[in-house]
């Protein structure tokens, strides 16, 4: 493990794998997970050449976790992690309120160092308008300031826990030692994720983005995956059947086909 201080000097913890050489490929997990969260892709990807590193920012898996933290803050983590580390021509991948916060990071100017996006199955808004029916289920302007109050709120939607076999084995075994109660920070964070909109930065992103959607997502449509390529000025969409909002853990066979196709496919800068 190697650990990184950011420029406020907050511990970063992160993961390396794979060919120190070759096109790094950084692995951002989703809100209160940690980076082991990507123990199905991190050998597929080491295997197929890739310097592959899987990253804790503050707040998560081995990292520090100061009380307060925000959406900017996490795109600012993204950017000291790929300075301290001067990656180049790097693949960013998201899950969840990870591919959030990739979206962060390039709205505050930080597209040089980054060659592609993967967000994996998340919506670039969560609230639902008159003109955007893919986000969160049941959150809409009549309910933005208490909806995420107390917690992720229980849609009813997508394949039930107990019903999901192997599904649930690999959840549990990826998300080992995820905390389940949440502190004052962490709502706050969570508020702060469900507020922003991050299409004008989807639409002004040069880069090729593949969006991925679980079908049985309990979060929000999958629908979102094709509305958010469609923003994109190169954006694709992928839908993976009998999949959930962890999309890269409930069928890691699947996503890692996806994946590593959309990766082969995607040429180095100067390529």
């Amino acid at each position: 493990m190697t650990t990184l201080v950011a420029d406020d000097d907050v511990r970063l913890d992160l993961t390396e794998h794979g060919d120190p050489a070759g096109r790094p490929v950084v692995l951002l997990a989703g809100f209160k997970a940690a980076a082991t969260s990507w123990r199905y892709q991190v050998a597929p990807l080491a295997a197929a050449g890739f310097r592959v590193l899987a990253v804790d920012l503050r707040g998560q898996g081995a990292a520090e976790r100061p009380d307060a933290v925000d959406m900017d803050r996490r795109g600012r983590d993204v950017a000291c992690v790929l300075d301290a580390l001067d990656l180049r021509d790097a693949v960013l991948v998201g899950g969840s309120m990870g591919a959030s916060t990739i979206w962060s990071h390039l709205a505050q100017g930080g597209a040089e160092r980054v060659a592609a996006v993967v967000s994996v199955d998340q919506t670039p808004a969560m609230l639902n308008t008159d003109g955007w029916t893919h986000g969160f289920y049941g959150y809409d302007e009549s309910n933005v300031d208490t909806y995420f109050a107390e917690g992720i709120p229980d849609t009813g939607k997508g394949t039930p826990m107990l019903r999901r076999g192997m599904r649930l084995v690999r959840l549990r075994r990826a998300m080992r030692g995820a905390e389940q109660t949440l502190t004052p920070g962490e709502l706050t964070l969570l508020d702060d994720h469900a507020r922003r909109d991050w299409r004008p930065t989807v639409a002004a992103t040069g880069v090729p983005v593949l969006f991925v959607a679980g079908a049985d997502s309990e979060f929000w449509p999958s629908t979102h995956a094709a509305a958010s390529a469609a923003l994109a000025p190169h954006g694709e969409a992928a839908v993976i059947a009998r999949d959930g909002h962890a999309a890269n853990i409930e069928q890691p066979a699947e996503f890692n086909r996806v994946l590593l196709d959309f990766l082969g496919r995607v040429a180095p800068a100067g390529g």
